[in-house]
């Protein structure tokens, strides 16, 4: 009887997991006393003072009743054994024993039952297990009042003694008839605290393992509160999950870890360190465990040599009985506890390396890995490393097995082991040929699940240029190319997998053929005893065998792995200490100071080196930087904040240790609120805050509606304006807390600059470094952010701006030349600037003054450029929580992977397996029926001659218990001759051979199926979840994290490709062989198949329990995962602004508290596997002595068969492994299958794009390029704005319109309604009079072309990001490269061929907007689209580029998007947008002439340049 202990609140009940055993009485000279284990947990909890006693049910009474009148009759039973003469047919002193055990149990369960009912459970039943436990006596007391009865114990003479003694047991009968009808009497109605939560309120879970008891570690009663919660469907969030223990903790492993760790150092010798030591300790748990492996052989072979002899006293068989059951209980524990405690170290070593590679993250250089290959380090090869844990120990465990086991089949068999011993060796150098080819193919495997990976990552931060530019399929086709690539290594490793299991379940049989072959050929007699306990130490022979390649395998993926990590951890770091000078500039009014400065992107020079013979920078200048594309701007300021190698030259800041404000070219913005963004850590100023609203033109855009919230100030009535109205209600329903996505994917490119300049600005830092960030917003909004912000609030820093943009220079105090990469000339702006302006004010020479009116700005309702609106709910909340599904498995995703599978091969695998199965059986069998024929014809004929059974009446013996003569009844005549005629022994060996070579045949047909269907399932399910993911709407990419689809793309694919079906391998094994060994058992020991059915319930009820909790625990491991992945990404792609803000610090505290939570969810998974397997481990000891038992009743009656017998203990040793394997595989195998549910839930659940209908209009339909707008309306949610509102315009064939107005007019909402990425509320959208919403997407968007405001370039080659489909020939590749002006930058990379690097991160931004400007000349789309595309680009090559757009578009319909409108004045005709509405239309100079023209206002914003009424810096 266990107990657990349930702690919810302030009241702790026990559960009680066992009961009192009850106890028979002997058969013949047996005395069979069936006795439960007694437990202390009684006594402990009788003596806590309980907070009340409530009343008990007449339920409760009645077994109350029962189990005492129980206790008393076993000592009531010594009476007669003990007065003369003895009824005893044993020693009375064993008599005395078993009395006395059985009545301690019976009163231990009798108190139990009082504290049960009078506690809170007495208002329910109680535990089901605590009375199945107590009736399972029943069995063996009625087989007792039989077997009394076949004596003749009722007929005359009566004897006292027996008749006392049959008395006694039919009331022990009775009384257990009681305490049955007590159980089933129904229960009160529940108390209200039953229907409490389980973790009240917000109080935080138990911590899990620490300051319990031994008694408690080794049951796990801990977990009770936790599989409690489970089982009531509460574990909902990792919160809900018990904390973790103190040495699990990632504060201290990180702290332990790093006392061991020096940068540079090996991470074996660090990780050995810290906690090798506790590890190698483990190994004496393992070597005691295997050595009591041993003990079930060498008692089965003692206890059937006593049964095959019969010489021995019966003693002496009841002690090899309890020491198989002993062995097995204590092997169990021991087992047990050294896989729970080798788990633990490897969370331990989890977590002490995922911290690692995470600081390390934060301390890369500038050499740093891709994204993709960042995540498989996190997700895959952490894990992987820790398979060393488990493998280590048996590696020198299972050799030593393999000597001990040899050395005990000497014993047995002799020198004819020699020859299975040969055969097994002959397949190590087979198996280290596997191995080898394994190791290699996964290294290559794993390389193209990088590549797909860094792919998809790529794939999905372009997702929406991809919808734009109809390159799903292509892009789709290249991951799968990948994909085919990683599946053709995957199925080289499975089919050596399908080798090294076809080994490992054919060598038992043929082995055992060899050497039963040998023996028998040497001249020897094989008997029983030899025979069963020969196959028994051939099973263990196997284990070592065939798993040592499995074993080296764990060790060789783990050295790749830790070999992939060691290289990560190994590359150089961002050292400011070397870095910079440690002296600071030697002027007292210098801030920087570069001296010979040489820089580059990696440390051995080969790219483009940024050159500074000298820059000295005063406090509180604002210095401009300029020169063409690609001159080397931005890495002057990567090259100031370490973000470059520096390969000589001196580097000198003032103030290092207080960072710098850093603005860069590409915001970086998280998955936040807009406040979390700008405050990046910093503690909240509302003054502070509001003032860098405003500078930040924020304030202007959101403030036309004020709502409270921003925080109170000192002054008035305590409440301060909210700076955030306008667009915060209308746009932003949340204020600044409204979310927005990742990389700010929800935000116009205007936005996303303003709240990057803002996050930096917030911070407060002396030295700014500006990267163009007026670069994507409007002439209106730049002129405010120069004025207000750079020239305002931080008129008292020091600025350095890059910016294409030269008109905002001329207030600054220095402009710097950059060219090639060079610093050439450094002077004021009227020197510098004349020499990059290339566009004359043409227009603004007139010198007409603008009216008052033009120098009002009007308000900017800036939307949303990608529809937040769409997404966002009325609290703001655009990101939701990931879903998790609950409860069982569904049967859809069972029926998902059947079908992924492949019904054919289903049924081929499943059938396959159960012939392996039954020749399996029929192989034993055919030597169980050898051994018998054997004994049958050496025994003489009146051992042979028996009664028949109808002489004997109802109780005859044979039907009671088993006799040989019916237990295999041959389907055919079976010869018996004598055992020594050499024909007759060929004819054995020759069926026991042929059976044994169909079942290799099955076996190998299984393993080779079960590979090919795998396989299938890997492919089909990650080509459906590609497919479904590139057809989702962009509204989806919006509000979803980057991680959360990767994790499904990276860990739960490679869990379906080799995880699920290495655990559903072994389920299926497991499932046959039980059915195989039900069989053996069914026939062999019949009486047992009584103990099924309680058996079964108690199984079923285990494995329920545990599977509630390992479900959820499982789904949420793996969305705690997500959080990690995105975290880590998200601090790879904005690394320099974390380190600038000196925010690495928060960084690795965030990173510790997703690590924490995903670990808990980890540790509580592998404690409650280790929870399941003890008890199922307890329950098999239990089945293996009850056999045994039974072996000796049968024995007693003269009715065993050895060679049965020991066929049955055979398969009962395995019986345990097989039942805890069947249960802990199956559990696990629901728990892999959450990841194919994650998989089907993307895979049938995403929403999709509307895809129109296929019309028959021919591949050229778009023959004139016409556009028509019809009362177009476009609204992102109910309640909104209309974005779009009303438009109405027609586009001629070939006309050039430019597209302005202020940020957020409805300028990008145009492109997204034209290409459908988003729906229109009504109106339509017409192509040459077509319909574009009666066209497939395909259709309509082959037709159109797009260059993006922001650049999209993936890994590959420059031929790939240009011509990704593949349609044109170099000529014309080159072509369009040299229009662009980059044929010398590709030239120098390597042509077309070079490599571009992830995201293309060898070209500048411009150099990457001028690539996809190529890409839109190879196109043959009428229509062209062109959003902003040059705004990173100089004014000179900007010019060139115009020329080239109006030469090579000069028959297609172009639309152009402009911030600059020197862009757009050479359009045939301009529309202007305001609040979603056509106000304008017109030629550029009818618009011009018009006096108070909205169209002039922004032409006069924009080259009136920064006013003269600007104070300086």
């Amino acid at each position: 009887m266990g107990g657990v202990w349930l702690r919810g609140g302030s009241d702790r009940r026990p559960w009680f997991k066992g009961g009192a055993k009850g106890w028979g009485h002997p058969a013949g000279k047996c005395r069979q006393s069936r006795l439960l284990p007694c437990t202390p947990f009684t006594l402990i909890f009788l003596f806590r003072s309980p907070d009340h006693i409530l009343p008990c049910s007449p339920g409760w009474l009645l077994r109350l009743a029962a189990s005492f009148l129980l206790s008393i009759f076993p000592l009531l039973d010594l009476l007669p054994v003990a007065l003369p003469p003895g009824a005893g047919p044993g020693p009375i002193g064993l008599e005395v024993l078993t009395g006395c055990v059985a009545a301690v149990a019976w009163i231990s369960h009798s108190l139990a039952l009082w504290v049960l009912a009078h506690s809170p459970h007495g208002h329910s039943r109680g535990p089901l297990a605590l009375a199945l436990v107590a009736l399972l006596p029943a069995p063996a007391l009625v087989l007792t009042v039989l077997w009394h009865c076949q004596r003749g114990t009722l007929l005359p003479p009566l004897r006292p003694g027996p008749v006392a003694r049959l008395c006694l047991l039919i009331l022990q009968l009775a009384a257990l008839l009681a305490y049955a009808l007590g159980w089933a009497a129904p229960g009160g109605p529940r108390e209200p605290w039953a229907q409490e939560p389980l973790l009240p309120g917000d109080q935080e879970p138990e911590v899990a393992e620490d300051g319990e008891s031994w008694l408690s570690r080794f049951s796990y009663a801990w977990l009770a509160p936790l599989l409690a919660r489970g089982a009531c469907g509460e574990l909902r969030q990792p919160q809900d999950i018990c904390r973790l223990p103190h040495r699990l903790h990632p504060t201290y492993l990180a702290r332990v870890f790093q006392a061991h760790w020096q940068e540079g150092a090996q991470l074996w010798r660090a990780l050995y360190g810290a906690f090798g030591q506790y590890y190698l300790a483990l190994g004496l748990l393992k070597l005691v465990g295997t050595m009591l492996g041993f003990s079930g052989p060498l008692l089965l072979s003692l206890l059937v040599g006593f049964l095959e002899e019969g010489q021995e006293p019966l003693s002496q068989g009841l002690l090899y009985a309890l020491g198989l059951a002993g062995g097995a209980v204590l092997g169990a524990v021991l087992q047990n506890q050294y896989g729970y405690e080798v788990r633990k170290v490897a969370l331990q070593a989890r977590g002490a390396v995922l911290n690692i590679l995470y600081c390390k993250a934060l301390q890369l250089g500038p050499s740093r890995p891709p994204v993709g290959e960042a995540l498989n380090l996190l997700g895959t090869d952490s894990e992987r490393l820790l398979n060393f844990a488990g493998s280590f120990h048996e590696a020198w465990g299972l050799p030593l097995q393999l000597a001990i086991t040899l050395y005990l089949l000497y014993q047995q068999v002799g020198v004819a082991f020699v020859g299975g011993l040969i055969l097994a060796l002959l397949l190590v150098p087979v198996n280290k040929v596997i191995a080898t080819r394994i190791m290699a193919s996964n290294q290559e495997m794993l390389r193209h699940k990088d590549a797909r990976v860094k792919l998809v990552t790529e794939l999905l931060s372009g997702i929406r240029v991809i919808k734009f530019c109809r390159w799903e399929q292509a892009l789709g086709a290249r991951v799968e190319a990948c994909r085919a690539r990683e599946l053709g290594r995957l199925r080289v490793i499975k089919y050596l997998d399908a080798a090294c299991v076809y080994l490992w379940a054919a060598l038992p049989v043929v082995i055992s053929i060899v050497i039963f072959i040998t023996y028998v050929l040497m001249g020897h007699l094989l008997t029983a005893t030899k025979v069963f306990t020969a196959l028994a130490l051939v099973r263990m022979l196997i284990l070592p065998l065939n798993n040592f390649p499995w074993v080296i395998n764990g060790l060789l993926e783990a050295k790749v792995s830790l070999e992939r990590i060691q290289r990560f951890l190994d590359l150089p770091n961002h050292n400011p200490e070397a870095y910079y000078s440690p002296d600071p500039p030697t002027e007292p009014s210098t801030i920087l100071e570069l001296h010979g400065a040489l820089f580059s992107w990696d440390p051995v020079g080969t790219s483009q080196e940024t050159f500074i013979s000298h820059l000295e920078v005063k406090k509180g200048m604002l210095v401009g930087i300029v020169g063409k594309v690609g001159c080397g701007k931005s890495s002057l300021l990567a090259a100031i904040t370490g973000e470059l190698h520096r390969l000589r030259g001196h580097v000198a800041v003032w103030g290092l240790s207080k960072g710098f404000g850093l603005a860069t070219q590409e915001p970086w913005i998280q998955f936040a609120t807009i406040r979390d963004n700008i405050l990046f850590g910093k503690t909240f100023n509302s003054q502070l805050y509001k003032e860098v609203l405003e500078a930040c033109a924020l304030n202007d855009d959101l403030s036309s509606l004020s709502c409270k919230g921003i925080g109170s100030g000192p002054e008035g009535n305590g409440e301060v304006p909210d700076p955030l109205g306008h667009l915060f209600h209308q746009i932003l329903p949340a204020g600044d807390q409204t979310e927005v996505g990742e990389k700010g994917v929800t935000l116009s490119g205007g936005q996303r600059a303003r709240i990057a300049l803002a996050r930096a600005v917030y911070q407060e830092k002396e030295l700014y470094l500006l990267d163009d960030p007026l670069a994507a917003v409007d002439a209106d909004v730049a002129n405010h952010l120069l004025h207000s912000c750079i020239l305002g609030v931080l008129s008292h820093t020091t600025r350095l701006l890059c910016t294409h943009r030269t008109e905002y220079l001329e207030r600054a105090d220095v402009v710097l030349l950059m060219e090639a990469g060079r610093l050439i000339r450094a002077g004021p702006p009227s020197e510098i600037l004349p020499l990059v302006q290339a566009v004359p004010k043409a227009w603004a020479e007139n010198g007409q003054e603008s009216d008052s009116a033009t120098a009002q700005s009007v308000q900017n309702q800036e939307k949303t450029k990608w529809g937040l609106e769409e997404e966002q709910s009325t609290s703001g909340r655009l990101l939701q929580e990931e879903s998790k599904k609950e409860g069982a498995v569904a049967l859809h995703v069972y029926q998902a992977y059947w079908k992924a599978v492949g019904r054919g091969l289903v049924l081929a695998i499943l059938f396959s397996l159960l012939l392996m199965q039954a020749t399996r059986n029929a192989a034993d069998w055919w030597l169980s029926h050898w051994i018998s024929q054997l004994k049958a014809e050496n025994s003489s004929q009146e051992a042979l001659a028996s009664t028949s059974p109808a002489s004997m009446g109802l109780f005859c013996p044979q039907l009671l218990l088993f006799s040989p003569g019916n237990l295999y009844t041959p389907v055919f005549p079976l010869p018996r001759a004598a055992p020594n005629g050499s024909s007759d022994l060929r004819f054995y060996l020759t069926v026991y051979a042929t059976i044994a070579g169909v079942n290799s045949l099955c076996t190998f047909l299984r393993a080779v199926l079960f590979a090919a269907g795998t396989l299938q399932a890997a492919a089909t399910l990650h080509r459906r979840l590609l497919h479904r993911v590139l057809m989702a709407p962009v509204t989806f990419f919006n509000a979803t994290p980057t991680g959360r689809i990767l994790n499904r793309f990276s860990s739960d694919v490679a869990c379906v490709d080799d995880s699920l079906p290495f655990i559903l391998n072994i389920l299926l094994a497991n499932a046959a062989g039980l059915l195989g060994l039900l069989a053996v058992l069914g026939s062999g020991l019949p009486w047992l198949l009584l103990l099924l059915p309680p058996l079964s319930i108690i199984y079923y009820k285990v494995q329920r329990h545990y599977r509630a909790s390992s479900r959820e625990l499982r789904r949420l491991g793996s969305l705690t995962l997500s959080p990690l992945y995105t975290h880590l990404a998200d601090t790879l792609a904005g690394l320099p602004v974390l380190r600038a803000a000196g925010a690495t610090y928060r960084f690795e505290e965030e990173n510790q508290r997703l690590l924490e939570l995903n670990q808990r969810c980890q540790f509580a998974t592998s404690a409650t596997m280790q929870w399941l397997d003890i008890r199922l481990q307890l329950m098999g000891a239990a089945v293996v002595s009850t056999i045994a038992g039974i072996a000796l009743v049968q024995y007693q009656q003269g009715l065993a068969n050895p060679g049965l017998v020991g066929l049955s203990l055979s398969y009962a040793l395995s019986l345990t492994g097989l039942l805890s394997g069947l249960v802990s595989s199956f559990t696990q195998t629901e728990a892999m299958l959450v990841s194919v549910e994650r998989l089907e839930e993307y895979s049938c659940d995403l929403p999709q794009e509307p895809q129109g209908q296929m019309l028959q209009l021919g591949t050229g339909w778009l023959t004139q390029g016409s556009v028509e707008f019809q009362d177009v309306v476009l609204v992102y949610r109910p309640g909104l704005p209309n974005a779009l509102d009303g438009v109405t315009f027609r586009v001629q064939p070939g006309e050039k319109l430019g597209i302005v107005g202020r940020t957020g007019s409805g300028k990008s909402s145009l492109l997204l309604v034209l290409f459908r990425l988003l729906e229109p509320s009504s109106g339509r959208v017409l192509l040459d009079g077509v319909d574009t919403s009666q066209l497939e997407l395909a259709q309509l968007r082959s037709q159109l072309a797009i260059i993006p405001q922001e650049p999209f370039l993936f890994s590959g080659t420059v031929r790939e990001n240009l011509d990704p489909r593949g349609l044109h020939k170099d000529r014309a590749l080159w072509q369009a490269l040299e229009q662009c002006h980059l044929n010398e930058v590709i030239t120098s990379m390597g042509g077309l061929d070079g490599e571009l690097g992830e995201g293309g991160r060898s070209l500048s931004l411009g150099q990457r907007q001028l690539l996809c400007l190529a890409r839109a000349l190879l196109t043959d789309a009428k229509i062209l689209c062109i959003d902003e595309a040059t705004a990173s680009v100089d004014q000179k090559t900007d010019q060139l580029l115009q020329q080239t757009i109006c030469k090579n578009f000069a028959n297609k319909t172009v639309l152009t998007i402009a911030h600059r409108l020197n862009t757009i004045l050479n359009s045939d005709r301009v529309l202007v947008l305001q609040a979603g509405r056509v106000v304008e239309l017109d030629s550029p100079a009818a618009l011009h002439n018009q006096p108070h023209s909205l169209f002039q206002q922004l032409l006069q914003s924009s080259q009136q340049g920064v006013p003269s009424s600007l104070g300086g810096p």
